[in-house]
């Protein structure tokens, strides 16, 4: 069984994506030469450490099956694994998409499958 992975996405970069099929990253992502997803584990601190205080955000659940050998799992922060790709995301692999809102103690409130 495979774990789905996640992306954070401002709402225009995933409106982009739907149109053109795929989402070929963020701009830390094209910098980096991959694309950065979060397990189910990790999602919460990429929220708070990479995007604290921005609105209009999505949340991206992705199923890491069709994406193959161009999906790896490397060394990142704290000594943890995570789920890189290297490539881009083809929409298809996408299982859904719920929007991140600001909580009113400033956290991003997740899905309530995820809490």
């Amino acid at each position: 069984m495979t774990q789905t992975i996640y992306k954070i996405l401002p709402r225009t970069l995933w409106e982009a994506a739907k149109d053109q099929g795929r989402l070929d990253g963020a701009p830390v992502d094209l910098s980096d030469g991959f694309i950065h997803f979060s397990t189910s584990a990790q999602v919460r601190e990429t929220a708070a450490r990479h995007f604290s205080g921005q609105s209009d955000l999505l949340l991206v659940a992705v199923d890491p099956a069709p994406l193959g050998e161009a999906l790896r799992y490397e060394t990142s922060r704290g000594g943890a694994l995570f789920p890189h790709l290297y490539g881009s995301l083809p929409v298809e692999a996408v299982l859904w998409v719920e929007d991140l809102p600001i909580g009113p103690d400033g956290h991003h409130l997740f899905p309530g499958s995820m809490r």
